[in-house]
């Protein structure tokens, strides 16, 4: 997660506009960048959001 913010609202932002503008999930988005998934998620659920596959965002 080198090229992503380490703080986990900027990266809430960050993940959302990717996945929002540029990718089709979560799964694309980390393969693409090659960057650890459980990573993110775990980071994103210390401040309460989970992904959500259907609207394809962090909620």
């Amino acid at each position: 997660m080198d090229n992503l913010p380490k703080d986990p609202m900027l990266l809430l932002s960050v993940v959302n506009m990717k996945l929002r503008d540029f990718y089709s999930s979560l799964d694309v988005m980390c393969e693409e960048m090659g960057i650890d998934k459980t990573e993110i998620v775990s980071t994103l659920k210390k401040i309460d959001y989970e992904y959500d596959a259907g609207t394809n965002r962090f909620v």
